[in-house]
């Protein structure tokens, strides 16, 4: 597959490529490479992927492509694999990987990883999101021929794999964990971010924390569905810094949600205090329905940190200021680093141990 520099490269220039698809516009560059055979391409793959997936809105495509593009500098990309020494040996194998579909291209790290690491990947995409990268991978083909033929999406059954890394809800990690006990395996399971209130918050914090809430309609592992308050906490702040996402309502499945989600809450005769687009509940579960927020009180701080050490297994991120060593700040959920693995386990680690 060449050397990690060529490999490098070859995504570099996909960053560079992607970088023309914005939230603000979408322009063609000069000096892109391959543009021509491309850009119009991949435009077009846009546009069906949102007429095929009701969630995934022009403006979250936008979003994801400029995230891309953001991760893939060669500054990043070399700092992160630079991590794993071993990575520059040629002992390929070959890496199912079965991705999700909630939110656009979301196996890409994975993706991403297996090849930088040098082995071929077998790619089980979700249906909900299966337009944008088979496109991108006839690109990267093209920026690194030895990419070619070390790339495969299937849509049967996944043979002559060597690893596999899949991501799902719990009930299918179950599935996963008995199907592929005798390869070596990272099984992802359903994680929900959260956010720790102290009633310190700036108007800014709550602005930025909306983005948390909202990007993706909520559907991501890192979308914040869960807020740890203070007891007797006042919440005109948090609906105060949440009001400039009230557009969302005008999505026609996200309010389909949060009519129907409303009427349950009624109906069951919970407390629920509300804004129009949004719902808070009180609840201890971390996964809470789109449209809706759960929270729940606390009374002692250490008592919170331990109960989040617990817990560790069902988060993802956890966003507050100044409250733990490894939390992200308001408004950072959706702008992971290379580095930052999902679960918290490094996945070029495992790659390089094959």
């Amino acid at each position: 597959m060449g050397t990690i520099q060529h490999r490098i490269e070859a995504f570099v220039k996909l960053g560079q490529f992607l970088s023309q698809f914005s939230r603000e516009t979408i322009q063609q560059k000069e000096n892109i490479p391959f543009n021509d055979l491309f850009f119009d391409g991949f435009k077009h793959q846009l546009k069906v992927a949102q007429e095929n997936n009701s969630w995934f809105v022009k403006e979250n495509l936008l979003f994801a492509c400029e995230s891309w593009a953001t991760a893939l500098s060669e500054e990043n990309i070399t700092k992160w694999s630079s991590s794993e020494e071993k990575l520059a040996t040629n002992n390929t194998k070959t890496v199912a990987v079965i991705m999700a579909g909630n939110i656009p291209l979301v196996g890409f790290h994975d993706f991403l990883s297996v090849l930088i690491s040098g082995h071929s990947v077998l790619v089980k995409q979700s249906s909900n999101d299966k337009h944008l990268l088979p496109f991108l991978t006839k690109y990267l083909e093209y920026a690194h021929e030895d990419f070619k033929g070390n790339i495969v999406f299937t849509e049967g059954k996944l043979e002559g794999f060597d690893a596999v890394i899949a991501t799902g809800s719990d009930n299918t990690a179950r599935y996963f964990e008995y199907y592929f006990k005798n390869v070596p395996s990272i099984i992802r399971k359903s994680r929900n971010s959260l956010a720790v209130l102290t009633g310190n918050e700036t108007e800014d914090d709550f602005k930025n924390l909306n983005e948390d809430v909202f990007r993706y309609f909520g559907l991501g592992c890192r979308s914040v569905s869960k807020l740890f308050v203070p007891r007797n906490y006042n919440f005109d702040g948090f609906f105060g810094g949440m009001f400039n996402k009230q557009e969302i309502i005008n999505n026609a499945k996200y309010a389909n949600n949060y009519d129907y989600n409303k009427a349950v809450y009624l109906m069951s005769e919970f407390d629920i205090l509300e804004n129009g687009f949004l719902m808070i509940k009180e609840d201890a579960s971390y996964a809470s329905p789109i449209a809706s927020v759960f929270y729940e009180y606390y009374d002692n701080e250490d008592d919170l940190k331990i109960k989040l050490y617990e817990d560790r297994e069902k988060i993802q991120c956890i966003v507050a200021n100044n409250f733990l060593d490894n939390e992200v700040d308001f408004g950072q959920t959706q702008h992971p680093q290379l580095w930052d693995y999902a679960d918290g386990v490094n996945t070029l680690k495992f790659l390089s141990e094959l």
